[in-house]
């Protein structure tokens, strides 16, 4: 859902972001418009599993970094996104950044994605990941496939049975 539909620099919609009655509000920042992320507790419930899963793979595998959920918001390509799961390494910056947006793009970046998703701004969001040098997976739950986009390679389907 776009909240304005004019198209907006960054520096406006950063400045839309810090009102009093934005604060608690979680937006994108997609082709120009301001989009807020609504709330879906089964998309939550989806990446909260999977970011136990990356945590897991990065403590078993030594594997320096951080992972965000749906809150932590990246610098994309000169837009601002939320992904729902993303890893950053510690090589890029070693520390998060305490308010606002990261102003490094994750290395990965997991979209799960809801019935009520634009599907218009998923493939803006991708295409600006991979320009970002992001690889991205879009994790559909209702048919149990994943869609992963890595820079300058073909996209990888995978269904439930598929290794990440």
């Amino acid at each position: 859902m776009a909240v304005y539909k004019q198209i907006m620099t960054v520096e406006d919609f950063e400045a839309f972001t810090q009102l009093p009655e934005n604060v608690d509000r979680l937006f994108e920042f997609i082709g120009g418009e301001v989009v807020e992320v609504p709330s879906n507790p089964y998309s939550s419930s989806v990446s909260s599993i999977l970011n136990f899963f990356l945590h897991q793979w990065m403590r078993d595998n030594h594997v320096a970094g951080h992972i965000t959920g749906e809150a932590g918001g990246y610098r994309v390509s000169g837009a601002r996104y939320a992904p729902d799961v993303a890893f950053i390494s510690k090589a890029s910056p070693p520390e998060l950044a305490h308010e606002g947006y990261n102003p490094n793009p994750p290395d990965l970046a997991v979209e799960v994605v809801s019935p009520t998703d634009s599907e218009k701004d998923l493939r803006l969001k991708i295409a600006n990941y991979l320009a970002a040098g992001t690889v991205v997976w879009a994790l559909y739950p209702q048919t149990k496939e994943i869609e992963v986009y890595a820079p300058g390679e073909p996209v990888k389907v995978l269904d439930e049975k598929g290794t990440l």
